[in-house]
């Protein structure tokens, strides 16, 4: 399988750098690595937003294999682990790199996971819930 997706020359070296920084060879090993565990990362972002783009699909599969490599214990792990596979899709040079806009999402899942979070509300940004719901829903 050859993978491809939005950005793919604007963002695959960023990625690749994730991927061997975490002992991945590429893409498609950190999709089996989920597949092996029986998750399909890229079937369930594509479940939880019908409208998703297909580098969304990657960017959670290669977050959700960093978690299940590292063995993570707890969903809030999880959706804190997920979120460096989604910072490795910022394009570089962007505000979304630059913010660490990966990073956030996957912070604010593991926030909203947290045995410690009691109560938690969205007053406003609808985007980054949707973006923190495919960690949750991942972890």
């Amino acid at each position: 399988m050859t993978v491809t997706f939005e950005g793919y020359e604007r963002r695959i070296e960023k990625i690749n750098a994730c991927l061997a920084e975490n002992g991945i060879a590429s893409l498609e090993e950190a999709e089996q690595i989920c597949l092996d565990k029986g998750v399909n990362a890229r079937e369930i972002v594509h479940d939880t937003q019908s409208i998703a783009f297909q580098n969304a699909e990657w960017a959670y599969t290669l977050g959700c294999a960093l978690a299940l490599k590292r063995g993570v214990k707890t969903a809030s792990e999880a959706a804190s682990v997920i979120g460096e596979g989604i910072q490795a899709f910022t394009v570089p040079g962007s505000v979304a790199e630059d913010r660490k806009v990966g990073l956030g999402h996957g912070n604010l899942g593991a926030m909203l996971l947290s045995d410690d979070t009691e109560c938690f509300a969205f007053l406003a940004g609808h985007e980054s819930f949707a973006a923190a719901e495919g960690a949750i829903k991942l972890a």
